[in-house]
């Protein structure tokens, strides 16, 4: 058969599915993460249905969505709420760190892991899904809760906090030393100054400079800007996903919400590749001899996730129940900890690959029945209750 028509057919089916296991998580009120990276789990190496000829476009389909999923997550802040961020809940920040990224470290060691390989399931463990959680909590109508500022703060502050960890990873993941670790997260702290400097004195020349009247023009000015910058910082060994997610802070607030309706349909289609993609280049026999660990560390992860929303709901002056929630929330684990993994699977350190599949696979599940289970216990109703 012709290749274009091996590419078609494939490509076609992928749809066909990804569109199923997308509706089949919608209804069962779950993020379609997981359902995307088992059918790469089930695609991979001829399993079900082979995709060689659509291979390199889903490949490459998948580094656009990278660059889209840091790119709207950027949108989601300004420059001013990250400075007050910064300010409210740098202890917070720092908690999060101990309870979750330690763990995963360890873990890793005890696993026989290299420590650069450890190092990544560190950034695995430790970094919330911003997408799921920020779309559960529209869902559950908490999004007006006392708990909730805390739960953003701690999600923009893992943001901030990767800005400079993927430059530092990416660097000892090449062979790098301290030096040039140093040099990666210097270089990536001075381009957030830079970006956050540009968006409080120019941000309103960004908006003019993308705003047009027609969507099909936002959305290719958005996409090439976007795309040109991760490019340089991916030369440069910042990495293409931080460049992606400053050009998201510096776009003004005025302009983000049009920004991401545009983008949002571009964003989920070429993350369903990025998903499907990972889940491809892993194999269900690696898988299935670490999943008594993971599922130790999903469990052990879960509870320190409690802990930090308990901690950082605390210095909001949130009462029990409300603390829960936002520990509840702060458990689910996502595209980030894919994007970490990635870029260990892609740096020669494969065995970090099945860990995060299997943990996100987990915890993408778990964490948003856990969130609605401590709003059923708490007995409350979720759109009035103040707390």
């Amino acid at each position: 058969m012709p290749h274009l028509s091996l590419l078609l057919i494939e490509l076609g089916v992928l749809f066909a599915v990804l569109s199923g296991l997308g509706l089949l998580a919608h209804r069962l009120g779950l993020s379609p993460i997981p359902f995307y990276l088992l059918s790469g789990l089930l695609f991979g190496d001829g399993r079900l249905l082979p995709v060689d000829a659509a291979g390199p476009f889903v490949e490459a389909g998948a580094e656009i969505g990278v660059i889209l999923l840091l790119l709207l997550l950027g949108l989601e802040f300004s420059a001013t709420e990250l400075i007050q961020s910064l300010q409210r809940h740098r202890s917070s920040g720092l908690v999060d760190f101990l309870l979750n990224a330690v763990p995963g470290f360890l873990l890793g060691l005890v696993l026989g892991l290299s420590w650069q390989a450890a190092l990544a399931l560190a950034g695995v463990t430790w970094v919330s899904s911003s997408g799921i959680i920020a779309r559960l909590l529209d869902d559950l109508g908490r999004l007006g809760n006392r708990e909730t500022p805390a739960v953003l703060s701690v999600l923009v502050l893992e943001d901030i906090a990767m800005a400079l960890y993927l430059p530092m990873l990416v660097v000892f993941l090449a062979g790098g030393g301290a030096w040039q670790a140093a040099g990666g997260v210097a270089l990536a702290l001075g381009a957030v100054a830079l970006v956050l400097a540009a968006a409080h004195k120019a941000g309103h020349r960004v908006g003019r400079l993308l705003s047009h009247p027609q969507d099909e023009q936002v959305m290719l000015r958005l996409l090439g800007i976007a795309l040109v910058v991760a490019g340089i910082a991916e030369g440069l060994g910042a990495g293409a996903a931080v460049g992606s997610f400053l050009v998201g802070i510096a776009i003004p607030q005025s302009f983000a919400d049009r920004a991401r309706q545009i983008l949002s349909p571009l964003r989920d289609l070429f993350a369903a590749f990025f998903f499907l993609t990972f889940g491809l280049s892993i194999s269900l026999g690696d898988v299935l001899p670490v999943l008594p660990a993971v599922l130790l560390l999903a469990v052990a992860t879960a509870a320190t996730k409690i802990g930090t929303g308990w901690y950082a709901a605390g210095k909001e002056e949130v009462q029990l129940r409300g603390r829960l929630r936002a520990g509840g929330a702060l458990t689910i684990r996502g595209e980030f900890s894919i994007v970490i993994a990635g870029l260990a699977v892609s740096a020669g350190y494969t065995a970090v690959g099945p860990i995060a599949a299997a943990y996100v696979l987990i915890l993408a599940v778990a964490g948003p029945v856990l969130t609605r289970f401590i709003d059923v216990w708490a007995g409350k109703d979720r759109r009035k209750s103040p707390h």
